[in-house]
């Protein structure tokens, strides 16, 4: 199960819903990816008038949950009123914290997305920082009291997948307590695999799916190396080795 503050979930995939060709093939591609939770930009709810409010009742006929994000603020003031914003809107308490530091890379402004997250909690929210894989600031976002943290693995819709797989296993390390989800860049199924093998609770992620030649088919392929890599991690895996070690016994062969 996958527990996220106080709700316990199946399936270990989050899936955007932002870019897709169609809302008919977004709505197969969610299906498709068994997940059970989708993020929602509040920027886009709002400004879509009509169609906007047609793309709610899509995402609330699905059954899935919602998390609305931050994405686009770049200070703390226009994310924590982005926050609450949401919080009135989706009537959830959830929220996607994004603070955009670079325009380029956007990389998480770390220092501004402390702060928010601090205000957020005491205002009652249950905050999921987008990060880097940085143990110090997850370290701080824990102490401030995100009980959800989710490093990057790559810059938002780079599609490079893991970069620094020892970063990310250093944080899994030191958090065994926390939720851990593993929020952007992620490209290629093998990726999603890759972290869920590093002992991760789950794997967010859009444009990959969003921009795939067949977002559908594409989706069922995430929601299966998701699963695969989660049985990966549970059952044990071999340590790379250095030698080669024989799978055939050598005692007991026949000598001539």
């Amino acid at each position: 199960m996958l527990e996220l503050y106080d709700k316990n979930f199946n399936s270990h995939l989050l899936l955007g819903t932002a870019q897709y060709p169609s809302p008919k093939i977004l709505e197969d591609a969610i299906r498709a990816s068994r997940t059970e939770i989708v993020t929602v930009s509040l920027r886009r709810e709002t400004a879509g008038g009509k169609q906007g409010g047609q793309f709610f009742s899509l995402i609330k006929s699905l059954g899935v949950s919602i998390l609305p994000n931050t994405a686009g603020c770049y200070t703390v003031k226009e994310a924590v009123t982005t926050a609450k914003l949401a919080r009135d809107l989706f009537k959830t308490p959830w929220i996607k914290l994004e603070v955009i530091g670079n325009a380029d890379t956007l990389q998480p402004d770390i220092f501004a997305l402390v702060e928010a997250a601090r205000i957020l909690n005491e205002d009652g929210f249950q905050v999921f920082p987008y990060t880097t894989d940085d143990l110090i600031v997850a370290e701080k976002l824990a102490n401030v009291g995100c009980r959800v943290i989710m490093p990057w693995c790559a810059p938002i819709g780079s599609a490079k997948g893991p970069r620094d797989v020892d970063g990310l296993r250093t944080i899994r390390a030191n958090f065994p307590e926390l939720s851990l989800i593993v929020d952007a860049g992620i490209g290629r199924p093998s990726h999603a695999a890759k972290a869920m093998e590093l002992g991760y609770d789950g794997v967010l992620l859009n444009t990959a799916v969003a921009k795939a030649g067949d977002p559908v088919l594409m989706a069922e392929a995430f929601a299966d190396a998701v699963k695969a890599g989660q049985n990966a991690f549970k059952a044990g895996m071999l340590d790379p080795r250095d030698v080669a070690v024989p799978s055939t016994p050598v005692f007991g062969k026949a000598v001539f």
